[in-house]
């Protein structure tokens, strides 16, 4: 299993019988030949990356329902995945647009988290093959948990550790009333249904670094 960070294991210390329990339940549907997805020891990977590294969360719903997609980051692929989840085709598109960064080949967005950057689903774990099927299995209480965690940070001199949250898509907009200290970003999810709303030309990547600049924070190298 991935190990949890020690700043993430005290703060989710509220919800860790929660989070025992279904670990637990995912054994025990595999045990009965469901596939959970991502990988037992991928289900808690985002909270491997230091807590107090974190300065952009991006939001997702679940992980991809398909067997060797997801790796327990949100919208991330395993290497050597093709083709790219849609999805991932449009954030690719709108980061080329809005940095002129090239088309990476990999759909795995690992590099980010070097960065500082979370990639938490709402959900951690999915049912092969049925999109959202862990929807109010009790995940959320536990990345809301982990949310709040990261809003109510504070440095040394007593202010809010710079955070920027980008939303995409009505779902995650409901979390930033979690948020009152992050900068939020949020626009329509870039989903093929919806990435011509307006998540294309959303410039989340520039606008995030502007946020973390003015914050008194590093920008973040986008590049993968």
């Amino acid at each position: 299993m991935s190990r949890i960070d020690p700043g993430w294991a005290k703060a989710l210390a509220p919800v860790a019988d929660r989070i025992n329990e279904l670990m637990a339940w995912v054994r025990d549907q595999q045990a009965h030949g469901v596939t959970v997805l991502p990988s037992y020891e991928r289900i808690l990977r985002a909270f491997s990356i230091p807590f107090e590294s974190i300065h952009v969360l991006i939001v997702g719903q679940d992980p991809y329902p398909t067997p060797g997609h997801p790796i327990g980051l949100s919208f991330a692929v395993a290497p050597g995945v093709t083709p790219l989840p849609k999805s991932l085709v449009n954030i690719y598109r709108e980061l080329q647009d809005d940095l002129h960064v090239p088309p990476p080949r990999t759909g795995d967005l690992t590099p980010w988290t070097h960065q500082g950057v979370m990639l938490l689903n709402r959900c951690l774990t999915v049912e092969a093959g049925k999109p959202n099927s862990h929807e109010g299995k009790g995940w959320e209480a536990i990345t809301d948990q982990a949310i709040r965690a990261l809003d109510a940070r504070v440095g040394q001199e007593g202010r809010p550790v710079p955070l920027v949250a980008i939303l995409w898509g009505r779902k995650a907009q409901q979390l930033a009333p979690l948020m009152p200290h992050a900068a939020i970003i949020a626009s329509p999810h870039p989903s093929p249904l919806s990435a011509s709303r307006g998540f294309f030309g959303s410039r989340p990547f520039s606008r995030a670094n502007e946020d973390l600049e003015r914050m008194g924070a590093r920008p973040i190298d986008w590049s993968l």
